[in-house]
């Protein structure tokens, strides 16, 4: 089950087709959370580098950008920087997302959306944007990773979500943790896998009969 499955089993087809070129490899990774792990590792992350580190049951873990990029195969190419989206695009996404026909504004509310598009913000508010906040308003940063999508824009996606991580472990940011299974999937990969998840157990969202086991 991935990610997706677990918000909106009904319309993930939609939205996987939709996501594919840019996010399939982020949001569609099985949805499996080291719960313990995770949080030995933010207890000990830290940024050095611009690499991501921690130790985890006394074992050194390096996340590199690169290391990112291909486990989640995720666009390197493109934009950096989401406000350097050009205007046009997000002009005409601020309609085309509207239920009225007139444009959203940035800094509304998502019941002024289509529903598909409400349900793409909530995508990216619980699986990546994650800051702390109205869960309801649009906030100009999901804006436009919705703009990026919806429009064709080439972003590099491995930048925008590499730097979110680094902003999870950087105490002077107000950035929520998040990104939960793909960092218990990088842990999984790095950690050595059956003696790893044997020895840490895993906790399954909620969504997916909320089982959770530890030895």
């Amino acid at each position: 089950m991935s990610v997706l499955n677990l918000f909106w089993p009904c319309t993930t087809h939609v939205w996987f087709l939709c996501l594919k070129p840019y996010l399939q490899g982020f949001l569609g990774c099985p949805a499996v959370i080291y719960e313990a792990a995770l949080i030995e590792f933010f207890e000990n992350a830290l940024v050095r580098d611009g690499v991501v580190i921690s130790t985890v049951a006394g074992k050194l873990v390096e996340i590199y950008e690169e290391l990112f990029a291909e486990t989640f195969e995720l666009p390197v190419e493109g934009l950096t920087n989401l406000s350097e989206i050009p205007k046009d695009p997000v002009f005409y996404a601020k309609s085309i997302v509207s239920l009225t026909g007139e444009p959203v504004s940035m800094s509304g509310k998502k019941k002024e959306m289509k529903i598909e598009f409400r349900l793409l913000c909530d995508i990216m508010a619980k699986t990546i944007s994650v800051k702390a906040g109205s869960f309801d308003a649009i906030t100009q940063e999901k804006f436009l990773m919705i703009a990026g999508i919806t429009c064709g824009v080439q972003v590099n996606w491995n930048k925008i979500l590499f730097n979110i991580l680094k902003d999870m472990v950087t105490a002077e940011t107000r950035q929520a943790r998040g990104f939960a299974i793909q960092i218990s999937l990088l842990l999984e990969n790095i950690q050595l896998g059956t003696q790893y998840s044997e020895g840490y157990g895993y906790c399954r969202n909620k969504a997916s009969q909320g089982l959770c086991h530890s030895n």
